[in-house]
């Protein structure tokens, strides 16, 4: 019997007890560490320790390839390549020239793709000093930080703050926490607040199984996509 997995002979050729011990790795992986997890970047932290290195990179664009800082700790989830390949590919037409807010900023990570990518402004935002520190950090590194504003303040905060300036934003990101609801709750206050221009959009990403609880009366789900345990909604405002 092979030890761990009761039923399973270890019998056979070499070949096939490797093919078997594989799976059993597989099964268990998926199994104890990566489903129970509510982010891809969990489930790294749990396969390599709180301390496992991030490489965040610029992927697309006039700093392609240029890889950048991330704050450390657990308080920051960056956005995993292959998923902000497709985030961005869904507003790679509407990116040149556009403005972008960024609310959940971290490390920059997307408002600073979106800027190598043509936007032509960035407010690049996190209630965290350490984040805004080396976002600012990252702007100047990347060569961008006349194209963006860092701000430090809650989510809520900088829709006000742009609403009172009359700020108008064509593309929100929002990378919050999956769990607390915060997303369906600044994308809803993004809709209300008017700081959206006409065919404006706003992507969440979450949890796949936690879809962002956004009202309906204030605007439309455009499109999901779906990355395993993570996923992207786009939304659009009513027509």
């Amino acid at each position: 019997m092979l030890p761990g997995f009761p039923g399973i002979s270890a019998g056979g050729s070499a070949v096939s007890r490797v093919f078997i011990i594989f799976g059993i790795f597989v099964y268990k992986l998926l199994k104890n560490i990566v489903l129970p997890t509510t982010s891809c970047y969990n489930a790294c932290e749990r396969l390599f320790g709180a301390d496992w290195e991030v490489c965040v990179r610029i992927i697309a664009g006039e700093a392609k390839g240029r890889r950048f800082s991330a704050p450390e700790g657990r308080d920051t989830r960056p956005t995993l390549d292959r998923v902000k390949e497709s985030m961005f590919g869904m507003i790679q037409f509407d990116l040149p020239g556009a403005v972008v807010l960024d609310l959940f900023s971290g490390s920059g990570n997307l408002g600073l793709e979106a800027v190598s990518r043509g936007a032509e402004h960035a407010y690049l935002n996190d209630r965290s000093a350490v984040c805004c520190r080396v976002i600012r950090q990252n702007a100047e590194s990347l060569g961008f930080l006349d194209r963006v504003t860092v701000t430090r303040m809650d989510y809520a905060e900088r829709i006000r703050t742009l609403q009172e300036a009359g700020s108008r934003v064509g593309i929100v990101l929002i990378d919050a926490p999956y769990a607390d609801g915060t997303a369906a709750k600044a994308a809803e206050q993004v809709f209300r607040s008017g700081i959206l221009e006409e065919g404006g959009r706003v992507l969440v990403e979450h949890a796949q199984d936690q879809p962002p609880s956004v009202p309906e009366d204030c605007c439309r789900v455009l499109s999901t996509r779906h990355f395993g345990i993570c996923a992207i909604t786009e939304y659009g405002g009513l027509e």
